[in-house]
């Protein structure tokens, strides 16, 4: 008995031992990053950034909603490119296989291309700098002072993108090993992006991944063939499928009614269950009780000559009441962010002791070879100082010359500021999956707009937003 209990141990040995081998052997096996950015990788990167940017771009301006598209970018990749490879082979033609590597990184390309139409302004700051906003918000209106505008233009629209883009990155680079060896975040969008990743390129990766495809195809044949239909039968302006009153003609007025856009319902279906609540809550509140209530409120509250779009009218009542629920809300979860990121670290520091904190020998083998695949080939430190230090000091001197509003003092003091937010959010969204940087941007809006005064106020403020 006790020679049968030697030998299974050494066969269990065995077989560990030679797991770590080829373990290592696929480490090795695993190629540069110079080989894995490819020709038809930024193609098709690009494609899906295009095709995704036109989607965040019109959920951005009508709703102001935007979900985690990420994974679904993973699956377009692969679809992308396995089509390519199949095709390509069928003619004769060999290529580089298709590596998971390559497949992050298009999903990372195209994740980046549609995040700048969401996170670079589009439907916010840089589009509430136009002439037409100024003059919705009302030309009179205090604090809206005269040429506080600026057209949106491709040339300075681009200019600024590619000075202030780039600034963040570098400065997260140094947080990169503390984030994730060091601190072992989840990041649980990256981590379902990395799994679904790793499970279409397994040997039965192929077959889940060609289900995923058939039902995608399915209900993307779907979605295109009724958007095809709803506008045969479009009649313009408040008539067809796009404003019909489901509930009757009074609540049409009031805004209820459907117009069964599959982009919404897809939205829907990948928000959870509580922001759509939140979302129909809110719809039936103002639209359905409060604004009614307001508007017979007209000459007691409001001017009845004034009309309805002013500011000084029922639309100031519209804006300004949902302002400040957003802003609430935002700076509750921004304040509850920052607690939770800061007694983590606190924790984090006490549990660290200086013998075994850098000491490898007690971590699994399979940590070990992980936390080398991913050091391996990083930006160097230096790379990223003097990237951010550049960047910078670019950014103080065209932001100014740009926007004359904006002074460069507070420039300067916007991106000494800009590494230990960077810090708190990476940490937070580590944490909780949850992007505050849109918060810090609301909360620099309104120190910026109080701090340059009425006359540069408006710009200033959504210009230090970015």
């Amino acid at each position: 008995m006790a020679t049968v209990g030697v030998e299974e141990m050494s066969q269990i040995e065995r077989e560990n031992s030679e797991e770590v081998q080829e373990n290592r052997e696929e480490i090795k096996r695993i190629p540069p990053w110079t080989k894995q950015i490819t020709a038809r990788g930024i193609v098709a990167s690009l494609l899906i950034g295009i095709i995704y940017s036109v989607i965040v771009m019109k959920l951005s301006l009508t709703t102001g909603l935007v979900p985690n598209l990420n994974v679904s970018a993973a699956l377009l990749a692969y679809v992308f490119i396995r089509t390519w490879t199949k095709l390509i082979q069928k003619a004769g033609i060999v290529s580089t296989p298709f590596t998971r590597q390559e497949n992050t990184l298009i999903q990372t390309c195209a994740v980046a291309c549609y995040s700048i139409s969401f996170g670079g302004g589009f439907g916010s700051y840089l589009l509430g700098l136009n002439k037409r906003t100024y003059e919705q918000a009302g030309v009179d209106t205090e604090g809206n002072s005269p040429g506080s505008y600026k057209e949106p233009g491709i040339g300075w629209m681009t200019g600024f993108l590619f000075v202030v883009s780039f600034v963040g990155l570098l400065a997260l680079v140094p947080l990169r090993k503390i984030m994730i060896i060091d601190y072992k975040l989840a990041y649980p969008s990256g981590t379902a992006t990395a799994v679904l990743i790793n499970g279409f390129h397994t040997p039965k990766g192929d077959e889940m991944a060609k289900k995923q495809v058939h039902g995608f195809m399915k209900f993307f044949s779907i979605s295109f063939l009724w958007g095809l239909f709803r506008w045969f039968y479009s009649g313009g302006g408040e008539c067809g499928f796009s404003n019909f009153p489901t509930f009757g003609l009074k609540a049409w007025k009031q805004s209820f009614y459907f117009d069964f856009d599959m982009t919404y319902i897809g939205a829907g279906m990948i928000c959870s269950h509580l922001v759509n609540l939140s979302l129909l809550l809110g719809a039936v509140l103002s639209w359905g009780m409060m604004w009614p209530l307001i508007d017979r409120q007209k000459g007691d509250w409001f001017p009845q000559t004034l009309p309805e779009s002013s500011m000084k009218s029922l639309t100031g009542y519209k804006v300004f009441v949902s302002i400040a629920l957003i802003l609430g809300d935002g700076l509750y979860n921004f304040l509850k962010i920052l607690f939770f990121t800061s007694q983590n670290i606190c924790v984090k520091l006490k549990q660290r002791n200086p013998r075994t904190f850098s000491d490898d020998t007690n971590k699994p083998q399979d940590d070990l070879q992980r936390n080398e695949v991913f050091t391996r080939e990083s930006i160097p430190m230096w790379v990223a100082c003097v990237g951010y230090s550049i960047f910078s000091i670019i950014s103080i001197i065209v932001i100014p010359l740009m926007f004359p509003e904006l002074k460069w003092y507070y420039v300067v003091v916007a991106y000494i500021l800009a590494p230990s937010l960077s810090f708190c959010n990476a940490y937070g969204a580590g944490l909780t999956d949850m992007n505050m940087a849109y918060n810090y941007g609301k909360v620099a809006l309104f120190v910026l707009a109080a701090l340059s005064g009425k006359e540069n106020g408006v710009v200033a403020g959504l210009i230090g937003w970015a």
